[in-house]
């Protein structure tokens, strides 16, 4: 499989150090108590990113003492090709007082910027650095001013890009995108939503090793009344093998006297892939957890999990945040955000794989990027589509029960108008 060339641009190691002059901000804002923070720009990339940053006592050219979580951006080849030969600049702008808006006015006050000039054709092939040190916000030498220190670096960050080519309940094609025009078929879905395919998707000899994850489900009992459950998908490869799955194992039901997926009682999916060379065996991969978050942010929550190499009855935490209902978003799994799950048993590295999740009702046809160093054969790409396929299903399936769903999911169904 030939791999689209991506750039990580990282920024991390952010501190503000303020002189005596500058340590009261005015306005009733001081920066012991109130976060500095800072907006990140790309020039000619229209995203942006936004920090806080922690206040340094250091002096000289020391570093600072407290650390800040990585920001960055993440720049596909379209960008890439935008940005070939140019010179790219970063723009660092540093605010003290609150992120936070009243009456469409920002409360925050700018203190300066400063420019990391980029070389993003030199990253293509290699780790590069452009700045880890202290700059100046002024931009008079003489004149006492604050100081950012941050660490600038670029570095290769291949991926391979598939697309669903329709629906996942709609048993679509998966292709691979290679290149600018280039779209080759790779694997095949098919999708069913019949209620006993449930006990029929789970391993049929499953060992001790992963009895632990089957056993929560094996006792459970068919629930009376409104329920979505037995959604399976399978992922075939172009002989036609099956190697990959996700399959509904725990139903997704409204809490009582609710018409939603609440937190406490989650729906949840099994990502299968085969038992060595029996395709008729199969043994979890992950466990996706699904429900609908309450609040003023209407959300779809999930937590995902694998299984440990190390310790096969062991889930380790591996991706867990909400996504707008409303608008959609990413499902990410990126080691560099997750802070201390990066040590132990944590079983990437890097990028893992990002996925596409249309907001509800929208058409959805998946857009999946999965890290190269963790795809040895189709077999393993397959896996992340399997699990993009249950993170999509799982829009619908905690859709409010006062709405009906499509006919693609009907077959076997209790999915009644409340």
């Amino acid at each position: 499989m030939d791999s689209c060339r991506f750039i990580r641009l990282t920024i991390e190691s952010l501190a503000l150090r303020l002189p005596l002059a500058t340590k009261s901000a005015g306005s009733g804002i001081h920066p012991s108590t109130t976060p500095c923070f800072c907006k990140l720009q790309l020039k000619n990339v229209s995203s942006s990113q936004t920090a806080l940053l922690p206040l340094c006592s250091t002096s000289g050219d020391s570093p600072p003492n407290t650390l800040t979580s990585s920001a960055g951006f993440h720049l596909e080849p379209a960008v890439l090709r935008q940005l070939s030969g140019k010179p790219t600049i970063l723009q660092v702008s540093v605010y003290t007082g609150s992120q936070a808006r009243t009456c469409g006015v920002s409360s925050s006050k700018l203190l300066g910027r400063v420019k990391v000039f980029i070389d993003l054709d030199a990253a293509e092939s290699r780790t590069c650095e452009y700045q880890n040190g202290w700059k100046k916000l002024g931009k008079e030498p003489d004149k006492p001013s604050a100081e950012l220190h941050l660490m600038v670096r670029a570095e290769p960050d291949p991926r391979y890009v598939f697309q669903f080519g329709g629906e996942p309940e709609c048993s679509p094609v998966v292709f691979q995108i290679q290149g600018k025009n280039i779209r080759q078929p790779v694997f095949s879905c098919k999708f069913s939503a019949d209620r006993n395919s449930r006990t029929r998707s789970l391993p049929a000899d499953p060992s001790k090793n992963t009895r632990g994850w089957l056993s929560s489900f094996a006792n459970e009992r068919e629930r009376p009344g409104r329920e979505r459950k037995g959604w399976m998908i399978m992922v075939y490869d172009l002989s036609g093998s099956p190697v990959a799955a996700a399959s509904m194992v725990t139903p997704f039901v409204p809490s009582p006297g609710s018409d939603r997926v609440s937190r406490s009682n989650p729906g949840a999916w099994l990502i299968l892939r085969p038992n060595g060379f029996c395709v008729s065996s199969w043994k979890p991969w992950g466990r996706l957890e699904a429900w609908r978050e309450r609040g003023s942010t209407d959300g779809l929550g999930y937590k995902f999990e694998i299984a440990s190499d190390d310790a096969p009855n062991t889930r380790v935490p591996i991706a867990e945040g909400t996504l707008s209902v409303r608008k959609g978003g990413q499902f990410i799994i990126d080691s560099s955000v997750v802070g201390d799950n990066t040590t132990g048993s944590w079983p990437f590295k890097g990028f893992v794989m990002g996925s596409t999740v249309e907001g509800e009702g929208e058409v959805s046809k998946p857009m999946v990027q999965v890290g190269v160093q963790h795809v040895t054969c189709m077999a393993d790409a397959a896996l992340f589509i399997a699990l993009s396929a249950a993170m999509d299903l799982s829009m619908d399936a905690c859709r409010l029960f006062s709405h009906k769903l499509g006919k693609e999911f009907w077959h076997g169904q209790q999915d009644y108008l409340s």
